[in-house]
């Protein structure tokens, strides 16, 4: 392109200046000519320490991987005719899953003549839904899937709110173990 729109070390516009211009502008104040927005007409183009814009652009890289919380899936698997203390036990594990922040996914396994009974299965998800629905929200409804009945319930509070509090928490712990030894 013959001219970019300049913009200056600290942000001022500069104008729209010839290419030539802006190179020299930048020997002269000792910096960097980089194209900032190349699809813009004119092309915008800042004056700046490269090096400095390629670390500062990786540390806030850093910090969005950071921030991101990876989702994993969970599954708990179980039959149409499960015992009640089964039932509570893998009601536990579910429980457990969604407060450290995890999504379950819960299988229901048909075998033989159970699978003609397909409500038994979608009353047995209803149940489970409804004992951790102050954890979870059910994020895909019961679907019949050949043999199997699948639901996906997911957590209210996303992993990251989880590790901040269960942060928090030990660090609670510890002021407390150290006022008790004083």
């Amino acid at each position: 392109m013959p001219e970019v729109r300049l913009v200056g070390p600290n942000g001022e516009q500069v104008g729209i200046v010839s290419v030539q211009d802006a190179l020299r502008l930048a020997q002269e104040s000792d910096l960097d000519l980089v194209e900032v927005a190349p699809t813009a007409r004119p092309p915008v183009a800042k004056l700046m320490d490269y090096g400095k814009f390629k670390y500062e652009s990786a540390v806030k890289a850093r910090e969005s991987r950071k921030n991101q919380s990876n989702t994993i899936i969970k599954e708990i698997k179980l039959r149409p005719k499960i015992d009640p203390h089964d039932y509570e036990t893998k009601k536990g594990h579910v429980v457990r899953f969604l407060k450290s922040g995890d999504k379950v996914k819960v299988t229901i396994m048909f075998r033989g003549r159970e699978q003609s009974r397909p409500e038994l299965g979608r009353r047995l998800l209803a149940r489970l839904a409804e004992d951790v629905q102050d954890l979870g929200t059910v994020e895909s409804q019961p679907k019949q899937d050949g043999r199997n009945m699948v639901m996906v319930i997911g957590p209210h509070k996303r992993r990251s709110e989880h590790k901040a509090e269960a942060r928090a928490a030990a660090g609670d712990k510890t002021r407390r173990e150290q006022d008790e030894a004083v």
